[in-house]
């Protein structure tokens, strides 16, 4: 059935977007959240927060319920999207305080409230999705899991990043119906999981059922980042047969914020966004 509710990972730490690069220049604003590593609310042309496009996004596909996974000290940031949520008429805005950064699926859990009986989409704050993807998430009729598997070439053409840092992000593995088997980490040879249509690329847009939650209730954290991570609790609901996470293939991009470098493109490609609101 079609869903309305999506919850944004917004509280990242952001170690990688704090590190310094020689050479590159920040105006103060974009300086102060950059050191922060508050990705999501890195200002874009005109001086609008990266999230601000998401939300653009989410509006014009259907979406009325939205989530802010934020942490405690991310109090500037709920003020401004609790004004935005005052302008608003057509969405609700509202919050989910991640005590400690605990891993994705602690911060999924977090949520949980939200959420109540309800399916929802998941995504990142530090990237863009393309609506489609979005909307073809929405739309999906049954009652069980999906994630947006992003073609590993299409991937590359259409982002702002190179073919070298995609080696580092994680590919999935499926069975003769797009049923996802796991998520590989990482993977010495990506070739050994390609599908009939392509390499597919985990960038963490799922469609999850209220079965997450059990989920997130029952992993281990990760044995050397000590986080509790949505792809484990992804792997326990396969593993387990509480529901089936059926991949959908796309061919398109992702506007990724991860270090300081991807924010003047970034910036340069959203200009031709004029947001409504």
């Amino acid at each position: 059935m079609t869903i309305t509710k999506a919850v944004i990972l917004a509280r990242g730490l952001g170690t990688r977007m704090q590190r310094r690069v020689e050479g590159l220049k920040l105006d103060p604003t974009t300086e102060e959240y950059a050191k922060k590593g508050w990705k999501a609310f890195i200002p874009m042309s005109g001086g609008r927060p990266f999230l601000d496009y998401t939300l653009y996004f989410l509006r014009e596909v259907g979406f009325k319920e939205i989530c802010l996974v934020i942490g405690p000290e991310h109090g500037v940031m709920k003020e401004y999207y609790a004004r935005l949520d005052q302008k608003l008429d057509d969405i609700s805005i509202s919050f989910a305080i991640q005590e400690k950064p605990l891993g994705t699926a602690n911060a999924v859990y977090s949520a949980k409230e939200f959420v109540g009986n309800d399916s929802f989409m998941m995504l990142n704050g530090d990237d863009l999705y393309p609506k489609e993807a979005m909307k073809i998430l929405r739309e999906q009729e049954e009652e069980i899991c999906y994630v947006i598997g992003f073609e590993r070439d299409a991937l590359v053409r259409n982002s702002n990043f190179d073919a070298e840092r995609i080696k580092a992000f994680a590919v999935m593995e499926v069975d003769d119906n797009w049923n996802l088997i796991r998520i590989v980490e990482k993977p010495e040879d990506p070739e050994k999981y390609r599908t009939k249509r392509g390499i597919l690329v985990n960038m963490n847009l799922w469609r999850f059922t209220p079965d997450i939650f059990w989920a997130c209730e029952r992993i281990k954290p990760h044995p050397i980042r000590k986080e509790y991570e949505i792809t484990a609790a992804v792997q326990l609901l396969i593993d387990e047969k509480v529901t089936p996470i059926r991949v959908i293939p796309v061919e398109a991009g992702v506007l990724d914020l991860t270090y300081r470098t991807d924010i003047p493109v970034v910036m340069d490609k959203l200009k031709a966004i004029q947001l409504p609101f």
